[in-house]
């Protein structure tokens, strides 16, 4: 009990004794006498920032200092407490599917950031979403995949997520550079190679709410598994085609050899990313031999090889989502 009032007489002794002092300092520096004339006149005051405020030995908030891993965090954690929502109430899915649940969580975290941020609001560029966002994005589809069935249909999952994913590129590139050329829209400065472009970005569809929909009405496994498996590799296809794309984008001349060499590329991406995959499954496969008695890293060799797998491929410039 005594040591406790000591502790609070002190801290009273120095928030006093920090008043005055503050409350001194800056009538010394309104008020300086002149011996020239004999006469008071105020001094220029100093920044803000030299004074110490009182209140500030007590409490104080900075957001901005955590502000980045702060907003991560809460999006995470809302995102995960709307899909527990999402399973635990068994309604929510003839409501609503899953996936617009959580464009709706993310149109209330951005409202919240927009609102409370005073400065300029986080910006997404590709490399944060490349690097960061869509490993875990695959890992979780590619780990959960049914590998036997998957594997047995090969070839028309190929086909579907190859030919059929360019051919919906070029087909809606071709179609909105055909638009273009109408005098009526005003967009003939539109190029041929920004249209394909456009249409490498947006010609992956990823069907969640039709597999969803496949589970609950207990569709046939293997038009389940081919949708599934075409969803799953048509991203590493757009993500090639736009990759090559923007690297035409930015030639100042297209020839025919950079055509043939981008087609060559298209495959040799594909191919490096299923032996950069390889490799590591085999690397992870051996060390997991040695963890009978540490099942607690288990989960960690899993995140780590996979990740690294994708960065690997994606340092070699070869496709990380199929590795």
């Amino acid at each position: 009990m005594a040591c406790g009032l000591g502790l609070l007489h002190l801290l009273l002794g120095q928030l006093c004794s920090q008043l005055l002092g503050t409350f001194g300092n800056s009538m010394q520096h309104h008020l300086d006498p002149q011996t020239d004339n004999g006469s008071w006149e105020p001094e220029e005051t100093q920044d803000n920032d030299s004074v110490v405020s009182a209140h500030t030995l007590l409490f104080s908030l900075d957001y901005q200092h955590v502000q980045v891993p702060f907003e991560i965090t809460l999006w995470i954690m809302l995102a995960s407490l709307a899909k527990i929502g999402f399973h635990v109430y068994n309604k929510m899915p003839t409501v609503v599917p899953e996936s617009c649940l959580l464009i709706f969580v993310g149109l209330i975290m951005g409202g919240l950031i927009y609102s409370l941020n005073d400065q300029s609001p986080p910006i997404m560029d590709s490399d944060i979403f490349f690097l960061y966002l869509l490993p875990p994005i695959v890992l979780e589809a590619g780990y959960f995949m049914p590998s036997r069935p998957f594997f047995e249909n090969i070839g028309t999952i190929l086909l579907y997520a190859v030919v059929g994913t360019m051919w919906n590129a070029f087909g809606i590139g071709l179609s909105l550079y055909g638009l273009c050329q109408v005098k009526y829209f005003n967009l003939q400065d539109v190029s041929l190679l920004h249209n394909l472009w456009f249409g490498s970005l947006i010609a992956a569809v990823d069907p969640v709410a039709v597999l969803s929909v496949f589970e609950e009405i207990h569709v046939n496994e293997k038009l389940h598994i081919l949708v599934f498996g075409e969803s799953l590799l048509n991203d590493a296809v757009t993500v090639v085609l736009y990759k090559l794309f923007k690297s035409f984008n930015e030639m100042p001349s297209i020839k025919l050899v950079d055509i043939l060499a981008a087609m060559g590329k298209f495959f040799l991406v594909g191919i490096g990313g299923v032996f950069i995959g390889f490799l590591f499954g085999m690397f992870a496969a051996f060390t997991t031999r040695f963890t009978k008695t540490i099942r607690v890293i288990e989960p960690l060799f899993v995140f780590l090889y996979s990740y690294l797998s994708y960065l690997t491929a994606e340092m070699f410039h070869l496709s990380g989502i199929v590795a």
